[in-house]
């Protein structure tokens, strides 16, 4: 294929697409693409006052709704609220994300970057599942990141950085733990053969994403930016194949393809060895429903 742009996003007329932290960045230009193309689309967003004001700019059926991934009672609330308004849902996009923040929990005491990036999505997800099984061409695209490559591992004898804590090693972890979440749930869709998971990650884009980096290399991380970076309308470029090419499949990863994917055209791209470790995946698995206390309804 050809470059891929927003204009080989089919007709998404009758489709319904929920996005995490649509009210900026990445989430704000997946749901302009989406929206333009005649998706319902549903900015869930923690602020719905940025919400209105994001919803206000978006050409097309745009509704909002609240959603706090740093509190699972908010999250039951917004999946609750979702499910009596929807009868189905086409498109999940966990997209919302914290980086490299100072050390803190959620509201319910997990580490800040961990709770929020995966077991706020983990929750939503299992949460909202039973309304994309058996929706044909239904997706759960979850946004994960480069620096899931930079951590090393799951630390599951200190899961929220309580003995220690490193802002780049608390993130990469959330960010691989996004990975072994969506291998896992393909695993588990994939005998029911109509609703799938996919992942992606924007390569370098220019969002507020990176504002919580330490102020030690803020000053470098600025100055090679603008030579690195792109645009978010085209960091949003692999989100949007992930949940819109009719050629995908379940278990993909999506990226720029261009050097260390850090930019360029969206293209199926490799994770870490670590990402496709079976073993790993369920194990995180069924750490992450006991924290939640969220079941889901496959196996």
């Amino acid at each position: 294929m050809t470059d891929w742009t927003t204009s080989h996003i089919p007709d998404q007329t009758g489709r319904t697409a929920v996005i995490t932290g649509a009210n900026t960045g990445l989430g704000l230009e997946t749901a302009k693409a989406l929206a333009a193309k005649g998706a319902h689309v549903v900015l869930a967003v923690r602020n719905t006052d940025k919400g209105r004001q994001a919803a206000a700019n978006i050409t097309g059926d745009v509704s909002v709704q609240e959603l706090d991934l740093t509190s699972l009672e908010s999250i039951r609330s917004a999946a609750t609220e979702l499910k009596s308004r929807y009868d189905k849902i086409d498109l999940l996009i966990n997209n919302a994300g914290v980086m490299t923040t100072p050390k803190g929990t959620t509201k319910d005491g997990f580490e800040l970057q961990f709770g929020t990036n995966h077991l706020g999505h983990f929750a939503l997800t299992g949460l909202l599942l039973d309304t994309l099984l058996d929706v044909p061409g239904a997706r759960v695209v979850t946004v994960s990141s480069n620096g899931h490559k930079m951590g090393g591992a799951i630390h599951f004898d200190d899961l929220q950085w309580e003995r220690s804590y490193s802002r780049m090693g608390a993130y990469s972890q959330s960010k691989l733990a996004n990975l072994l979440f969506t291998y896992e749930l393909q695993r588990r869709l994939a005998p029911r053969g109509k609703t799938i998971a996919v992942a992606a990650h924007p390569g370098v884009s220019s969002t507020e994403l990176a504002r919580n980096l330490p102020s030690i290399i803020r000053p470098a991380v600025d100055a090679v930016a603008p030579l690195l970076a792109q645009p978010p309308s085209a960091g949003a470029l692999p989100t949007l194949r992930a949940a819109t090419d009719p050629g995908v499949l379940g278990g993909q990863y999506y990226g720029p393809d261009g050097i260390g994917q850090q930019r360029g055209n969206p293209v199926v791209v490799a994770s870490s060895p670590q990402s496709y470790d079976v073993e790993l995946q369920r194990r995180l698995w069924a750490v992450s429903e006991e924290l939640t206390k969220v079941a889901f309804p496959v196996d």
